[in-house]
């Protein structure tokens, strides 16, 4: 049965503004806001025009003869027909006709699942197109269920230009991306990761558009605030209803439609509406009740305010990666900078109370940043040692097994997945992949040769790649080797670190989850260069305490209270690790 009047209604319990909706008996409703336009004509394929009806608000609506499997765009004038920016799929990429899918067509196998606890959470990042499509997922769910994750995040899904793409230059936000796999094959393997006790999380974009394929200024100019801008273009007007519905509806799709468990969502910063984002968590967590919805920022502010219970359950914790990059690399330039000043400092007070810039201006900043963060339990922020951001964005892909030494990874692999913040792997992580992660695009003529140089004139500030001859050795975004490179493939000692991982996420959810909720750091003392020990006080008044030695030089751990946990190495050597819980 097609559901009524709105394809997510019966899960949120309120009528989408955008999109179309089946209304049973062979007819639909197709809607589109183009305040910008007089007159609007909805084209289906094969069948004759009809004329829109325009409100005073600038909504254009047609009820029309039409069955899932239609193909519909939108005509603005004899020059240039559009696609809904709202379709559920596409046809022959985002230049091309929209698809009117029936959103209750897919069975549901697991319809018990109700999600996961926070404090269960272990995050594994993955981009879907390297790794096969939704098909080519969904076959890598069971040994990641078997190591120890418990949640798949998935970068973004939305429809953008060409046939490869990290997915943040998405232009149809409602739409998955047609070399993926179809809105079935993506539920069928959400299904399948609820099947293996697996949350899915989705990483979405509501802070810009891709600079191909996004036609929403054609004809809907308010759409976008021209008084301010963001790196990736115009700035989205979320103050502006039809846009904010636009987003918190899409929010409400991903979740209630294809039942996905959280959501990501990419530098809220760039969106400097935190009215609006308040409002979409408050409907979000009203909308489901009964479920784990779980929803997650990433935010260069470091605003505590945002994660209020009520709100947004934690933020990705940049703070946590740079400063161990540093550490394990030695590396200092670019956004390491600000981390480079007594970085074993830095790692004491982020282990202590979350972030590591409270209110402080970064070295060769021009504003402070970040508001004090100890208060908050250590669940409230995710920590990560790499993602697609901070590989992607290196010039060259590379990963951390091939810029620092095994053993210093191997303890720091232990910090990440034993202290009582969220922790988030990225695909590769747990077989020692030495594969570089690039950044990869499907432009083609002048916008292809602006990318590829304007991802070459990024790195010229970097000592490395100061010559031109240098910059040359950066991989063309476009080429399809560089794609075909990105694929993570498992590293000579592959066995070795699944067989860590696995013993670590055993006992992260043996020792530690259960005495997660609420987990409050006790203070974190430095020892030497790059070695420190933190404690925290758990839920059940237990006190874990962690010491690690990333430095060069042998240091005396204080004497373990209660039982050790875990250990590498000797305590207190370089490259060593001892965890210990005191009931």
């Amino acid at each position: 049965m097609p559901q009524t009047d709105s394809q997510h209604s019966r899960a949120t319990g309120r009528i989408s503004a955008w999109g179309p909706a089946l209304l049973g008996d062979g007819q639909a409703r197709f809607r589109l806001w183009a305040p910008d336009q007089n007159e609007l004509t909805l084209e289906r394929k094969g069948t004759a025009p009809l004329a829109m009806t325009r409100d005073e608000q600038g909504w254009f609506s047609v009820v029309a003869e039409a069955e899932a499997g239609a193909r519909y765009r939108f005509r603005l004038n004899d020059e240039l027909a559009v696609p809904d920016p709202a379709a559920r799929v596409q046809a022959g990429g985002v230049h091309g006709w929209s698809l009117l899918t029936d959103p209750a067509a897919y069975r549901w196998r697991c319809n018990e699942w109700r999600g996961r606890r926070w404090e269960e959470t272990v995050i594994e990042e993955v981009h879907a197109g390297v790794l096969g499509g939704f098909s080519g997922l969904a076959e890598r769910l069971p040994e990641m269920a078997d190591r120890g994750v418990t949640a798949v995040e998935i970068m973004p899904v939305a429809a953008f230009s060409g046939t490869r793409n990290w997915g943040y230059d998405g232009v149809l936000p409602y739409a998955v991306a047609e070399p993926y796999g179809t809105p079935e094959e993506f539920k069928a393997m959400i299904d399948r990761a609820h099947e293996l006790g697996l949350m899915v999380f989705l990483d979405v974009v509501y802070n810009h558009f891709g600079p191909d394929g996004n036609y929403l200024g054609a004809y809907a100019s308010d759409f976008f605030d021209t008084d301010a801008d963001t790196p990736w273009g115009g700035a989205v007007a979320v103050s502006r209803d039809p846009v904010k519905r636009f987003f918190i509806d899409n929010a409400l799709m991903w979740l209630g439609e294809y039942r996905i468990d959280g959501l990501r969502f990419d530098a809220v910063h760039a969106i400097a509406d935190n009215e609006f984002l308040d409002e979409m968590a408050a409907e979000i967590r009203t909308a489901f009740p009964g479920r784990h919805i779980h929803l997650v920022l990433e935010n260069e502010h470091n605003d505590t305010q945002r994660l209020a219970p009520e709100l947004y359950d934690a933020q990705w914790n940049d703070d946590f990666h740079n400063v161990m990059h540093v550490l394990l690399t030695g590396e200092s330039e670019g956004y390491y900078a600000g981390f480079s000043e007594d970085p074993t400092a830095k790692l004491a007070r982020c282990l202590a109370e979350g972030f590591i810039y409270q209110g402080e201006t970064p070295p060769g900043a021009d504003r402070a940043r970040g508001t004090p963060s100890g208060h908050l339990p250590a669940t409230r922020f995710v920590s990560f040692l790499q993602n697609h951001d901070q590989t992607g964005n290196r010039a060259l892909g590379e990963r951390l097994t091939v810029l620092t030494d095994r053993d210093r990874l191997r303890a720091a692999t232990a910090l990440l997945l034993l202290m009582p913040q969220i922790p988030l792997l990225f695909m590769g992580d747990s077989e020692g992949s030495r594969s570089p992660f690039l950044f990869f695009t499907d432009f083609h003529e002048e916008l292809a040769d602006a990318v590829r140089e304007g991802r070459r004139g990024e790195f010229a500030s970097f000592a490395a790649f100061a010559e031109p001859e240098a910059r040359k050795r950066i991989p063309d975004p476009n080429a399809r080797s560089t794609f075909a490179a990105s694929k993570p493939e498992p590293g000579p000692d592959a066995e070795e670190w699944r067989a860590l991982y696995r013993e670590l996420l055993a006992l992260r959810q043996a020792q530690v989850v259960p005495r997660l909720a609420g987990a409050q750091g006790l203070g974190a003392e430095v020892l030497s260069a790059g070695a420190v020990t933190a404690r925290w006080r758990m839920s059940d008044e237990a006190v874990l305490s962690i010491a690690i030695n990333l430095g060069t030089e042998e240091v005396g751990y204080p004497a373990a209270q209660g039982e050790v946990l875990f250990e590498l190495g000797n305590g207190g050597a370089p490259a060593s690790f001892r965890a210990a819980l005191a009931a």
